[in-house]
């Protein structure tokens, strides 16, 4: 349906929903959702956040661990899993070593929270004062949306620490946009926090912003640096043996590993991938990445740019667990933009529904135990091509064009969005 100006709305007997009945069914939607989290049976009882906390107990020696203990000489009881992040951001955690479990759990779930609303304050606010949307009806729609989305489940249920990053580089993506100076600080830190946040600053290398980018740069070597001094054993354990051993991050034939290395696992299994083949699938990706940001550069598009980033590293990462794809929550945005621009209908609100229709499907479950065939090996991977192809058709335009009436009248401006600042995820 072609869309219509109010006075047109009116002539022909349209009548808006009234707000009372639409509050009643926002209300209902929200009664269905939390219902359906609740009861959902892939929560995941915290297990990266109790890790986190029982790797640092362990590594101060309280909760029966024994101080001095190397931090990766930390295993879960059972398996070969362990704390597999760098040192600096065991520090970050080892606050939550004062207390008891209960209320680090509380802090974790709270943090997590609050990165979310961070994030939707960066990437829905745009494009809900763009298109002129009712804010409370749209936060409401898009909460009940991501509490359904996986990798946004899945990261809150884990306890995860992916949404804080995200949050850190999309205020650095707010900081770029305005000039200002602290632009960098934000991805340095979710680069020492975790090596795949470190992808953004080839961003702003690739896109020619050096000071962020020697920012990044310095903040992120500071922390490492900072992490060297307060823990030498445990920074000299990460550097030269843990980070190269892939058997404390799990299995990467798994199919909750959605990089390019798990297809190629998942091909290969027992057996270990050829790294060759992961080598110049890489080079292919970042190629491809470099030319398409630079396109969003050449354009003024930091949205886009950010969207693209987000979709790369989740290709090229050795390991992309499932709740990682809250880096394509970016991209996310970038679609659902296109998709309310009139006559919102065709192409891009295809696009946009079939990618949020495959992130909340759990589809890639479905060859959890048996990944042959062709059906396994497309069913299997569907979240990496569904990362594929953001990295290749994700549109990059000029930020915030002006939008024309469905007559085809005169442009009218987006509301409350000028200049530069409208590059802003």
């Amino acid at each position: 349906m072609t869309d219509l100006s109010m006075t047109e709305r009116w002539s022909t007997g349209w009548r808006p929903m009234s707000r009372r009945r639409r509050y009643l069914l926002l209300g209902v939607l929200c009664a269905v959702v939390t219902a359906f989290v609740a009861t959902v049976p892939y929560h995941r009882d915290w297990f990266d956040l109790w890790v986190y906390y029982d790797a640092v107990n362990h590594w101060t020696g309280a909760e029966g661990g024994v101080r001095g203990t190397g931090l990766y000489d930390y295993r879960v009881p059972g398996e070969n899993y362990g704390f597999t992040y760098p040192p600096f951001a065991a520090l970050c955690v080892l606050p939550l070593s004062l207390f008891s479990w209960p209320v680090a759990l509380t802090a974790g779930v709270a943090a997590n929270l609050g990165a979310l609303a961070l994030i939707l304050r960066r990437l829905a606010e745009p494009v809900i004062r763009r298109h002129g949307l009712d804010r409370w009806t749209a936060y409401t729609l898009i909460l009940c949306m991501l509490a359904l989305l996986e990798p946004v489940y899945d990261s809150i249920s884990f306890g995860q620490v992916n949404l804080l990053l995200l949050a850190l580089v999309l205020t650095d993506a707010r900081l770029l946009s305005t000039g200002s100076r602290w632009a960098g600080v934000g991805i340095g830190l979710a680069a020492a926090v975790k090596l795949t946040p470190a992808i953004f600053i080839g961003y702003l290398v690739v896109t020619r912003r050096r000071r962020a980018a020697g920012t990044a740069t310095a903040v992120a070597v500071g922390a490492t640096l900072l992490a060297l001094w307060l823990a030498p054993d445990a920074s000299h354990a990460y550097w030269t043996s843990a980070l190269w051993d892939t058997s404390r991050i799990g299995d990467l034939s798994y199919v909750s590993n959605q990089s390019w290395q798990g297809v190629l696992a998942r091909l290969s299994a027992p057996a270990e991938p050829e790294r060759l083949w992961w080598a110049c699938g890489v080079l292919a990706v970042v190629a491809a990445w470099a030319y398409r940001v630079d396109k969003a550069r050449a354009v003024g598009d930091v949205r886009g740019g950010i969207a693209l980033t987000g979709a790369a590293a989740c290709l090229v990462s050795p390991v992309t667990w499932v709740h990682h794809l809250v880096w394509l929550l970016p991209a996310l945005a970038v679609l659902a933009d296109r998709a309310l621009e009139p006559p919102r209908r065709g192409r891009p609100l295809i696009a946009a529904v079939s990618v949020y229709m495959i992130l909340c499907s759990y589809v890639v479950w479905l060859w959890r135990f048996d990944v042959g065939g062709v059906d396994g090996f497309v069913g299997s991977n569907m979240f990496v091509w569904t990362e594929l192809a953001l990295l290749l058709t994700l549109p990059v335009r000029p930020p915030y064009p002006a939008l024309r009436e469905p007559s085809g009248g005169p442009a009218r401006p987006a509301p409350e969005h000028r200049g530069a600042a409208a590059a802003t995820p």
